[in-house]
């Protein structure tokens, strides 16, 4: 399933344009610009990675790892800085970050390190998922069916990714919701039986099985 990542940023042009990057490459990204509302984003609804800024108004970003740490050991944190000193990194990495990339960065970097950490995270042990006919790329969001490829929207792309690694169980509309939408965003009442009838007009009336009253499910092999 794609990654629920916490941008934690205060930088409000830099937030968005990751925010829109991310989106668009299959993550799903809650943002926020000050420690204590990452804080209250970790305990209430726990992401799947954090992504951290050290320069923040309210709290250093070092202290926010320090208390996410405390009750947090496995969540994983990739700290974003314009702060490149070893000092720096290294007080870092021992206060139990996962990773540490400076600014300026490319984003293509970015998105590597974070395939990185999913695929310790266990949700995907190379960038292939191959299903049925059906092989989705995780690094290149490239999906072909019988060696053809098929163009999805990024919506489409990021339930059939869900469904493909979920194999055998039923995904409920509420968590598909979850998977494609962002924190806060306003979700059409119809908008997963959409999805899902887009997936099945190009990949196949009988890849997705209905649930009635459950959700949807994609067979196991």
């Amino acid at each position: 399933m794609p990654m629920r990542l916490l941008l934690v940023e205060d930088n409000p042009s830099l937030a968005s344009g990751l925010s829109l990057a991310l989106s668009n490459k299959g993550f799903s990204v809650n943002h926020v610009s000050r420690g204590q509302q990452a804080l209250a984003a970790v305990e209430n609804d726990r992401p799947d990675l954090v992504i951290l800024d050290l320069g923040l108004p309210d709290m250093d970003g070092f202290d926010v790892l320090r208390k996410i740490r405390q009750g947090e050991s496995e969540l994983p944190v990739l700290i974003l800085t314009a702060r490149d000193a070893i000092e720096h990194r290294v007080t870092g990495l021992d206060l139990g970050a996962d990773d540490y990339l400076c600014k300026p960065f490319e984003i293509e970097e970015l998105e590597a390190r974070l395939r990185v950490l999913e695929r310790r995270l266990g949700t995907a042990s190379t960038s292939k998922i191959e299903s049925h006919n059906i092989s989705l790329d995780t690094a290149t969001l490239e999906v072909r069916q019988d060696g053809k490829q098929v163009d999805l929207s990024r919506r489409e792309y990021t339930m059939l990714k869900s469904l493909l690694l979920n194999a055998g169980k039923v995904l409920t509309r509420d968590s598909l919701e979850d998977k494609l939408y962002s924190w806060g965003e306003e979700v059409a009442s119809n908008a997963i039986e959409v999805h899902i009838h887009h997936l099945r007009k190009k990949l196949g009336a009988q890849l997705i099985k209905t649930v009635r009253g459950v959700g949807y499910t994609i067979e196991k092999p």
